[in-house]
């Protein structure tokens, strides 16, 4: 897709002041030129974009969740993943449309600064900063539990629960989930390239690691097992869902890449709709399996759960319990590896818009890399990760998560209305309709979660909005280019009547 010229004028005649500034949106050729001018190195293709994608998003709720969403629907956790699957669909759909149309790093916060202005732009861009670091924290507990299943298999110790279990656990610290985060800190320093490398490996283990589970699990399959297949009506169905989603945050961290994809117009849809095709099918295929093999009431406390149910269900020795722990501990790597990605690319666009310090956009020239964003991320979330139990960091994720896909379904409804002219490499089928059964998905599930989980979301957000009023509406590049009183217009194409002080944004 060409640049093209986009001209913007300022809103006038809507008052001044900061409420004025709460509203004004970039421009989408802007948001296109910032792109194509990125420090960033692009060196990934339509294989490299799809397997992040699919890195980001397969394992998660597979190999570190199932034990906890499976005592809240049972069987029913089959139809979950379907439901979770569907409603990560319609947003997919409109994720590939916008990320064709405007290919930067900032995903749906920086959407929602083209359609729904600065101030939701923020929130977006706060829940996502939610949605990855309490994600990569939460994968990265399961990761340290898988460790313990395979020491035990292999050599019959296990790290003591004071050093692997955050408090509220039995612990005190919960060092190999710290850990697994600094070594994804140190793959990303040495630059995107090489850590596409590392996930393409990765991927390819964990895909072949559940295969096997499949194969060896349905050797134990009891059709019983999904009787009834409800027995906690459909509110259980609906938790599980919920509980569920985060785990299809991978397209999400795929469209982060858009600035590092050689072609993102065509390579970034294709990808965006290829990874969550394939990974909804692995998931239900391997809820199918696990639920055949082992009732669902012995779920409940499981920590490895998959190997746990080929432990419990399978004979033959340790041997595939063992390969079954190798492939979770290597599949769980990759999603701390590409969802810690993301984030950081997140935090480099919102710095770059001024909403964020400058620090976060500080690109290193001999890697490509923003290393500050990186180290700063990094800490954060091992620091996360070593105190916080898996449960609550779940939940607090499918909520950020849900609520960005809301928002970048209403997105591709506005932008078919303001910006209709603008290139499209992918247009969502039968809109409004899809984007809009999207966003009622969305709402549907995220009044599924508990209201423990909505006051941490609220708390979270209340910080936010703190930090947004005391810097980020004052540092906004957007502001410095409009003037503090002004903001900005539609950022859509403008005919050839317009005005000669129109402002040109590129």
């Amino acid at each position: 897709m060409e640049t093209e010229t986009v001209r913007t004028r300022p809103d006038v005649g809507r008052g001044g002041g900061r409420a004025a500034r709460l509203t004004r949106r970039q421009g989408v050729g802007s948001l296109v030129a910032e792109a194509a001018g990125s420090p960033l190195r692009r060196t990934m293709g339509v294989g490299q974009l799809t397997l992040l994608s699919v890195g980001a998003t397969l394992g998660t709720g597979i190999f570190v969740v199932l034990g906890q969403a499976v005592p809240e629907a049972g069987p029913a956790i089959v139809v979950s993943f379907v439901l979770a699957g569907v409603t990560a669909l319609f947003s997919a759909l409109s994720y590939a449309e916008l990320a064709g149309m405007i290919p930067g790093s900032g995903s749906s916060y920086s959407y929602a600064y083209a359609t729904l202005g600065e101030l939701v732009a923020w929130v977006c861009g706060w829940c996502l900063i939610l949605e990855y670091g309490v994600s990569v924290a939460a994968v990265a507990v399961g990761w340290g539990q898988y460790v313990n299943e395979l020491l035990d298999l292999t050599v019959g110790v296990t790290l003591p629960d004071t050093l692997s279990a955050p408090p509220g656990a039995g612990g005190v610290l919960n060092i190999p989930a710290a850990a697994i985060v600094v070594l994804a800190m140190v793959v990303l320093l040495r630059g995107a390239k090489e850590s596409a490398v590392a996930n393409t490996v990765m991927v390819g283990v964990k895909i072949a690691a559940l295969v096997m589970f499949c194969a060896v699990a349905f050797t134990a399959f009891r059709a019983g097992n999904f009787t009834p297949l409800f027995p906690l009506g459909t509110a259980g169905m609906s938790a599980g869902a919920a509980s569920l989603f985060f785990s299809y945050i991978g397209f999400d961290a795929a469209s982060t890449a858009g600035e590092e994809a050689k072609n993102p117009q065509r390579d970034l849809p294709r990808a965006i709709i290829l990874s969550l095709v394939l990974v909804t099918a692995l998931y239900v295929l391997v809820a199918v399996a696990a639920l055949g093999a082992m009732p669902w009431k012995r779920f409940e406390g499981t920590e490895a759960t998959l190997s746990e149910v080929l432990v419990q269900s399978v004979g033959g020795g340790s041997l595939w319990p063992v390969l079954l722990s190798v492939g979770a501990v290597v599949a769980t790597t990759s999603v701390v590896l590409t969802v810690q990605y993301g984030q950081i690319r997140i935090l480099f666009a919102m710095s770059r818009d001024g909403l964020v310090p400058p620090l976060f956009s500080k690109v290193h020239p001999t890697t490509g890399v923003p290393r500050a964003n990186t180290v700063i991320v990094s800490t954060f979330i091992a620091v996360l990760a070593a105190l916080v139990p898996l449960g609550a960091l779940a939940d607090a994720t499918s909520i950020g998560t849900l609520f960005a896909f809301m928002l970048v379904n209403l997105a591709v409804v506005l932008l078919r209305r303001r910006s209709p002219e603008v290139p499209r490499s992918f247009r969502v089928p039968f809109s409004p309709v899809t984007p809009i059964l999207g966003v009622g998905f969305c709402v549907y599930m995220l009044f599924s979660l508990g209201p423990d989980t909505w006051a941490a979301f609220g708390g979270w957000m209340a910080v936010g909005l703190v930090i947004y009023w005391l810097y980020g509406i004052k540092h906004s590049k957007l502001g410095d280019r409009l003037g503090s009183g002004d903001g900005l217009g539609s950022g859509d194409k403008v005919g050839s009547g317009d005005k000669p002080g129109d402002k040109e944004t590129a």
